[in-house]
């Protein structure tokens, strides 16, 4: 996690109103490669950027670049949610980031302001696009929350029968701001999907680093993954 900053206020994760870290608090970016040099050492392989939002912070390519010179690290990938994407892109694809995963609860413009108090979907949505375009793996991140996207559950998964897209649903887990949102669980969404888009059939091999596991879909190109924390503990299978 490279800043606790953030440029969406999402009313289930960071408020309006927030203090932040001072920035001379915060690893500088060569504490971060002295850190990582001496985990690759130890065995260490792949590496995730994450923030708050990663791409707020300045130099974020140039530290993924150096990250990636060094020896042993085999991977670097980073979860955004977006915003900045489709303009950071080609600095992003020429430091050398191996995968990116994009955080979003609705596919919906009016209900994105609602959730991120942010008129931000258009831009997330041709950063998508791009990194889609540019062929590196893409991920979607996905929490299902009550009286917010339920209805769109299937809108979702179209991305994962038109594109090879993983879309994967995470669970809500009642920390922070989460404590006041009643989580919807693996099991409804997958009843949910099945309905409309017939059966879900699990994946075997190990797919992605962490703790998700999927399903395929008949006529699907990409696959349907769950991080479930809540109604099906992974500890024992964490890699964190």
């Amino acid at each position: 996690s490279i800043t606790d900053r953030c440029n969406l206020r999402c009313k289930y994760c960071m408020p309006e109103e927030v203090s932040f870290i001072p920035h001379e608090r915060i690893l500088r970016y060569e504490e971060i490669l002295r850190i990582v040099k001496i985990l690759a050492k130890l065995g260490i392989r792949k590496v995730k950027l994450t923030g708050g939002e990663p791409l707020v912070r300045r130099g974020c390519d140039s530290l993924i670049r150096e990250i990636k010179q060094i020896e042993g690290i085999d991977m670097v990938t980073l979860t955004t949610n977006g915003v900045l994407l489709e303009e950071m892109l080609p600095q992003l694809l020429e430091a050398g980031v191996d995968a990116i995963n994009v955080s979003l609860d609705t596919r919906n413009r009016e209900r994105y302001l609602d959730v991120t108090g942010k008129d931000m979907y258009v831009q997330v949505e041709r950063g998508i696009e791009a990194v889609y375009n540019s062929g590196i793996p893409l991920k979607i991140n996905c929490v299902p929350v009550q009286g917010v996207n339920i209805d769109e559950i299937p809108d979702f998964f179209a991305w994962a029968k038109e594109k090879k897209i993983a879309v994967r649903f995470i669970e809500m887990m009642p920390i922070g701001f989460g404590k006041d949102f009643a989580f919807r669980g693996e099991d409804e969404i997958c009843s949910i999907l099945e309905s409309a888009y017939g059966k879900m059939t699990p994946v075997i091999e190990h797919y992605g680093n962490g703790p998700c596991h999927y399903y395929e879909i008949e006529g699907f190109q990409g696959k349907i993954g769950f991080i479930s924390a809540m109604t099906h503990k992974f500890c024992s299978q964490c890699n964190r």
